[in-house]
């Protein structure tokens, strides 16, 4: 049995709950005396909703889950609660590929599709640290993607293989060596890097998988009983401290026991006689060969190694799990005390009941062709209702929650409305199509550009975002256009020329993407807003209202013939929260003012000083994109070591961009 360290969660920061932040933080922790299952946080943009989840955390003294649907957002709250909570464990729990292609076979043509991954060390150890945190610290706070949903190792095997040390014990350094192999350790007597051992007369110096930084060294007498455990720096031994206890975790997230291993191979093999008969019986002779060649492979590596590429697909033989039983997962390490918090529910909940359709059907296929047996099948992210069967107490946060959420919650939502700068929701104009709004919109545009304020416009198609692009050019107006094709490192320095004036107008189809808050945009101008559809629902048009509530000018324009239900709604929720702040704003005397945000240029636009990097100018020739990948790459590693994940991650997007565009 792990022993798990009871810390107090210490909330550290400047601010103290303001605005309706007190009583929105009140209402859930109440629901969580009262253990509602589902409830909902509506917090419009910019009302400060992580402070609001840091202190339910702080309040309440339980662990918390935060979810949330993309790696970029995950970074950034991953900075936000390390800052808030520096005394306590904030872990980051993300999927471990830099790239990832799945094995996949394409019968139409007969393709096969090998699986290709490129691991990243340091999200793994990252992984692994999260894990260990939360079996063995009370005051974990967890930011994750949706990858907490796929399949990790049996929490009671991944327990049982921790090799644990305590100054004054016997040990038996021969047996402790071959525990740590099983937890798939390597020993290497030349150099330590994390997830090796080496022993040195009476002296195990042991580097922990989940530490980049750190080694053990653990000292017996002559009785062979553990005289001293100092923790060292790995690359200068540099002392750090001396320990009373030392728990060392598994090595691999998918370890298991030898014995395990053995007992999987006779059932893995069970299997397959079956589904070599089923084949055989049905004519389908290159099948059979197939699958039979594939596992026997796999078997005598398992065998040979306790290891084998793809493991993760014997998963069910290996924990003993019977067919269509839902495989384990992060949320299964978590105590019944957790909070999970799924941020930005709109999105990340769909995203969690999307997971599970499309890995089946992929997998299906390799299993009717004899790629896999059909135990790989059970080798899957949890579908929703296995998700939210594990739930037991979720807190939902958006600026505009989900019908399932809502529902769940007994339609009892939580406002979170006045935001403490006192910017008000921006005010919405109905203009009709009629009156050539084209012409209508370049006339606010200039406007616009003479308060030295900036303007975004969404259309509907990219064939008009590019008509409108080459329209306004000709009117002398400098615009760009962002669309899903055009890459992270040119959508970055677009952004950034907008917000320096460089650009007056970005045009888009859906910019209701991350980065987007930029304060200098007063105006948003959404055309043929009345075509109902995903882009201009209610929950799409709120979000799009959104972007214009971190300026003090802030105006939205609908051009639109009719008033759709959406358009209603919209507009209706938008005034109340709108005459909400305007209240708040009157009785504390707030005067609103437009958000100051740091101006940084992207990493391609700056000159190459103070481990900066510089893009040349014009097209990029080979040896140029590859000289900027291996600067990227310094920057990439600099900035996860300095726990700036979101930047790091851009780092990444840009990496494989330019990877892409070499081969």
């Amino acid at each position: 049995m792990i022993e798990k360290q009871d810390f107090p969660f210490q909330l550290v920061s400047n601010y103290k709950p303001t605005g309706d932040q007190p009583q929105a933080i009140e209402q859930l922790l109440n629901g969580l005396s009262q253990n509602k299952k589902v409830q909902v946080l509506l917090g419009a943009t910019g009302t400060g909703k992580t402070f609001t989840m840091a202190n339910v955390i702080y309040k309440s003294q339980r662990p918390a889950l935060v979810i949330v649907h993309n790696k970029t957002l995950a970074g950034q709250l991953f900075e936000e609660f390390k800052e808030l909570f520096p005394h306590n464990r904030v872990e980051y729990f993300i999927s471990n590929f830099d790239f990832y292609r799945p094995e996949a076979y394409l019968p139409k043509s007969d393709t096969y599709i090998e699986k290709e991954a490129v691991m990243n060390q340091e999200i793994e150890m990252m992984r692994s640290s999260a894990v260990n945190s939360i079996l063995s610290r009370k005051d974990t706070i967890v930011v994750a993607s949706v990858a907490s949903i796929f399949g990790l190792t049996d929490p009671d095997e991944y327990s049982n293989l921790t090799v644990a040390f305590r100054k004054g014990e016997y040990v038996d350094f021969k047996k402790a060596q071959a525990e740590l192999v099983e937890a798939q350790y390597t020993r290497n007597n030349m150099s330590l890097t994390p997830g090796c051992f080496r022993q040195q007369g009476d002296m195990l110096e042991i580097a922990p998988f989940n530490q980049s930084e750190s080694l053990y060294r653990i000292y017996i007498d002559m009785d062979s009983n553990i005289e001293e455990i100092i923790e060292v720096k790995l690359t200068t031994g540099e002392y750090v401290q001396n320990l009373e206890y030392v728990m060392i975790f598994p090595a691999d997230e998918h370890a298991s026991s030898y014995i395990r291993i053995k007992n999987a191979c006779k059932s893995i093999r069970e299997e397959l006689t079956q589904r070599l008969e089923y084949f055989t019986s049905q004519g389908k002779l290159l099948e059979a060969e197939r699958l039979d060649m594939r596992t026997r492979h796999d078997l005598e590596s398992l065998e040979e190694f306790g290891i084998c590429p793809g493991i993760e697909n014997y998963s069910r033989h290996i924990e003993h799990r019977k067919q269509g039983e839902a495989p384990f997962c992060l949320l299964d390490y978590l105590s019944d005390d957790y909070i999970i918090f799924v941020d930005e529910s709109h999105v990340s909940l769909p995203q969690i009941k999307g997971m599970y359709n499309g890995d089946q059907a992929r997998k299906q296929v390799l299993v009717d062709y004899g790629f896999r047996l059909p135990s790989a099948l059970d080798n899957r992210p949890l579908n929703f209702d296995e998700f939210f069967s594990k739930v037991k107490n979720m807190i939902c946060t958006s600026a505009t929650p989900g019908e399932f959420e809502i529902k769940q919650s007994n339609n009892k939502v939580v406002e979170q409305i006045i935001r403490p700068t006192g910017l008000l929701d921006p005010i919405i104009e109905v203009r009709s199509n009629k009156n050539n709004p084209i012409y209508d919109l370049l006339e606010e545009i200039k406007k616009n550009n003479l308060r030295n304020e900036r303007t975004l416009v969404c259309s509907l198609t990219i064939n008009d975002a590019e008509n409108l692009t080459d329209f306004f050019k000709s009117k002398g107006i400098k615009v760009a256009y962002l669309q899903h094709e055009i890459k992270t490192m040119e959508r970055t320095e677009i952004i950034y020329k907008l917000r320096k004036g460089e650009y007056d107008v970005v045009i888009g189809i859906n910019l209701l993407r991350e980065g987007l808050d930029i304060p200098e945009v007063s105006l948003i101008a959404i055309l043929d807003a009345d075509k109902e559809g995903f882009l201009r629902s209610s929950r799409s048009l709120i979000q799009l209202v959104g972007r214009a509530a971190r300026n003090d000018h802030g105006k939205v324009i609908f051009y639109a013939d009719n008033i759709t239900q959406s358009m209603k709604e919209t507009i209706e929720e938008t005034s109340r929260r709108r005459k909400i702040q305007e209240e708040y704003n009157l009785k504390h005397n707030i005067v609103p003012k437009s958000i100051v945000k740091p101006l940084i240029p992207p990493i391609r636009m700056i000159s190459k000083k103070g481990n900066k990097i510089s893009k040349p100018s014009g097209k990029l020739t080979r040896n140029e994109k590859l000289k900027l990948i291996a600067e990227l790459e310094k920057a990439m590693k600099k900035a996860a070591n300095e726990l700036d994940f979101e930047q790091a991650a851009t780092y990444r997007d840009e990496i494989l961009e330019l990877k892409a565009e070499t081969n």
